[in-house]
C-alpha cells in the first residue's frame, strides 16, 4: 500500500469564499481522475487570507498600505507571528498577491511554487523570492483592459460651470498607435485598437523575420526599431514588463523621436518612463498628453506633483487591469496551473529570472 502524499496549498491572497472553494475543488477533481496519476496527492488548502495584513503594514511603506490594504483591518489579521510562521513552514504552494511577506523564502522551507495574482513580476524584487530556487508564476497576459481617456467632467463639476472649449475629443479611427511590448496585455490592447480601425504597430523583445504578427498588428519591430515606430505614432501604449532593458526606455531620445503631439499611455511600470523627460516633452509640446496608470515609485509614495498639476496628464492608481472578473481569472489560472503542477506539466507564465519576467 502506497502512502498518499499531502500537497499543502496556502492561500494568502484576499480572494472570495467562492474562489477559495474553487481551489479546493481542484483536489477533489484530481482525486476522482485516475488518469492524472495512480496516486494523486491529497490536496490540503489552508486559509491564510488577511492574516498577514498587520505584517504588511509594518514591513511595507505607508503608501503601499494605504493603496493596497483595507482601510479597516480584517479581524482575522490578528494572528500572532508564531502562527503565521507555522502556516508558512508547511506550505509547498502559496497563492499570494501584492503586497506579500518580504522574507517569504526564508520562512517557507518547503515552498516550491509561488503564484502571484498581479501580472507584473518586478514588484517581487523587494522580497527574497527574486532569483531564488522557488518557481514563481504570475497572471500576466490575461487581457483585462480598462479604457483610459482624458476626463474634463470633474473640473466642471467642481466649478459648477461648463468649459465647452475644453471638450475636444480626438478621433482615434485612422490614427496610429505604437504598442510597446506585444506580450499578453499588449496583444489585447492591439486587438482592441484594431477593432476601432486604428493602425497598430508595436515592438517585441525580439522580432523574428517571417514570424506571424499578432492579431491586428501591421508592423512589428524589435526594441532597436522603437524610435522609428514612435515617429509615426499618434498614441504610444506602454505594455512591456519592467526589466533592466526597459527601465528608462522612454527617455529624452525616445521622446525627441516621437511624433509631435502624441499621447503617451502607460499601463506597465512607471520606471519605464523617464518622468523628467516626459515633463520636458509636455512643456515643449512634443508630447500632447499622458495617461499614466503607473508612475515612478508608486509602491513607496505619491506621484510627482508636477504630473498631478498638469491638466494634460491623467493619473490613475494602477487600476487599468482591475475589473469585476480580473481576480477570478487570476484564480482560474492558478487552478489550471495547480493541475499542471500535480501532474508534472510545465506551468503557464513561469518567471524566467534571467529575462526578469
Amino acid at each position: 500500500m502506497t502512502d498518499m502524499r499531502t500537497l499543502e496549498v496556502l492561500v494568502i491572497a484576499p480572494i472570495s469564499d467562492a474562489a477559495f472553494e474553487r481551489i479546493k475543488a481542484v483536489g477533489h477533481a484530481l482525486g476522482e481522475d485516475s488518469a492524472t496519476s495512480p496516486f494523486p496527492p491529497a490536496l490540503k488548502v489552508v486559509d491564510g487570507r488577511c492574516t498577514f495584513e498587520a505584517e504588511y503594514r509594518d514591513a511595507w511603506p505607508p503608501a503601499t498600505a494605504r493603496r493596497y490594504l483595507p482601510a479597516k483591518p480584517d479581524p482575522r489579521e490578528v494572528l500572532p507571528r508564531a502562527e503565521r510562521d507555522r502556516l508558512l513552514s508547511t506550505a509547498e504552494v502559496v497563492l499570494g498577491t501584492f503586497p506579500f511577506p518580504m522574507d517569504l523564502r526564508v520562512r517557507s522551507p518547503r515552498l516550491r511554487w509561488f503564484h502571484q495574482i498581479p501580472a507584473g513580476a518586478s514588484n517581487l524584487r523587494a522580497g527574497d523570492l527574486w532569483g531564488s530556487d522557488v518557481r514563481v508564476t504570475t497572471s500576466r497576459g490575461l487581457g483585462d483592459t480598462v479604457p483610459m481617456a482624458f476626463h474634463r467632467v470633474a473640473p466642471d463639476r467642481a466649478r459648477h460651470e461648463f468649459a465647452p472649449r475644453a471638450y475636444r475629443p480626438r478621433l482615434v479611427q485612422g490614427k496610429t498607435v505604437c504598442v510597446v511590448g506585444l506580450g499578453g496585455i499588449g496583444r489585447e490592447v492591439a486587438r482592441l485598437c484594431a477593432a476601432v480601425n486604428m493602425r497598430v504597430v508595436g515592438t517585441r523583445r525580439r522580432a523574428v523575420a517571417g514570424e506571424p504578427r499578432p492579431e491586428g498588428v501591421s508592423r512589428v519591430e524589435s526594441a532597436d526599431g522603437l524610435h522609428a515606430l514612435l515617429a509615426e505614432s499618434d498614441f504610444v501604449a506602454i505594455c512591456c514588463q519592467l526589466t533592466a532593458e526597459t527601465e528608462g526606455l522612454i527617455n529624452r531620445a525616445a521622446i525627441a523621436a516621437t511624433k509631435p503631439g502624441a499621447v503617451v499611455i502607460n499601463v506597465a511600470r512607471g520606471e519605464i518612463i523617464d518622468e523628467t523627460a516626459l515633463l520636458e516633452g509636455l512643456a515643449n509640446g512634443r508630447i500632447g498628453g499622458a495617461a499614466l496608470d503607473v508612475y515612478c515609485g508608486e509602491f513607496e509614495g505619491d506621484p510627482d506633483r508636477r504630473l498631478w498639476d498638469d491638466s494634460r496628464v491623467l493619473i490613475t492608481p494602477h487600476v487599468s487591469g482591475e475589473t469585476d472578473v480580473s481576480l477570478h481569472r487570476g484564480v482560474d489560472l492558478f487552478c489550471d496551473n495547480l493541475r499542471r503542477y500535480v501532474t508534472g506539466q510545465p506551468l503557464e507564465n513561469e518567471v524566467d529570472w534571467d529575462r526578469g519576467y
